[in-house]
């Protein structure tokens, strides 16, 4: 009989033994709670960059891998680039998919996009505009471009009209080759470019002409590159935007597609956003 409690004591855990496994397992798990609460408050927030007119989410390639390096997460959007209320709602559909903290960065007519698809949303913390339009409510892309913009001549001198019939809201406007080469892609290489006068993603004449809604500026800090070259949206105009916004504004020698020409200083603003948003 002594044997055999012997025996059993010797394959039972001691009690303290036990004990102290259940303490450490809640230590564990009340460590691990703790992170999961701490994380999205300390964590870098996700930067989401949205492209403008007469581009794909590919002319932030120099941005991204940057921002990537520097232990960013990043999402280059697909602006569909159909109308102003609806390229926002596809937007803040895919903003309402992001944990924690959002920053949130257009350029050109990506600046009306965000201004709107931002509003009210409880996760974007900082927008950023490069080379961007920051509309107010009721103004469209087209009157804040402004009369000294290369845009305000004449349209057919500028654009290729898709269908090529009596332009409607769902026209698609193309830039002619000239204008890329005059006007839009300043800065870039010839080869540079042709590659942007090829791959370029035509606006409907609606989307650069719908009034815009509720600006997220209001309540959002912001953050504005301001191309000095640019002859797309006047550096005049960018100017008047943004210190309507109140926005923190940088210049740069750039043209219209500074994200391109100039990337390690349009990802130095987006970073100082941020890390003030953090």
């Amino acid at each position: 009989m002594r044997l055999f409690i012997s025996t059993t004591h010797r394959t039972r855990p001691p009690l303290i033994a036990t004990i102290l496994a259940v303490l450490a397992l809640l230590a564990i798990n009340l460590g691990a709670t703790q992170s999961a609460a701490s994380g999205p408050r300390t964590a870098k927030p996700t930067i989401v960059l949205v492209h403008g007119a007469w581009a794909d989410a590919s002319s932030w390639s120099a941005v991204i891998s940057r921002l990537q390096d520097d232990g960013y997460r990043v999402v280059a959007l697909a602006n569909p680039l159909r109308s102003l209320s609806g390229d926002a709602a596809s937007v803040r559909a895919y903003l309402d998919t992001i944990a924690g903290p959002i920053v949130l960065v257009g350029h050109s007519y990506g600046g009306a996009v965000i201004t709107n698809a931002a509003a009210g949303h409880p996760g974007v913390e900082a927008l950023v505009y490069v080379n961007a339009f920051l509309p107010d409510a009721g103004e469209s892309a087209t009157q804040l471009a402004g009369p000294d913009s290369a845009l305000s001549a004449d349209p057919t001198t500028i654009f290729d009209f898709v269908p090529a019939a009596a332009p409607t809201p769902n026209t698609e406007l193309y830039l002619k080759r000239s204008t890329v080469f005059a006007s839009f892609a300043t800065g870039l290489s010839n080869d540079g470019k042709a590659l942007v006068a090829a791959t370029q993603r035509p606006a409907t004449l609606g989307a650069l002409n719908e009034p815009s809604s509720a600006p997220a500026w209001r309540t959002i800090p912001s953050w504005a590159l301001l191309g000095s070259g640019d002859r797309i949206i006047p550096l005049s105009a960018q100017r008047a935007m943004a210190n309507r916004a109140n926005a923190t504004t940088t210049t740069y020698d750039a043209g219209h597609v500074g994200l391109m020409t100039h990337p390690g200083t349009v990802t130095r603003v987006v970073e100082r956003a941020a890390k003030a948003a953090r």
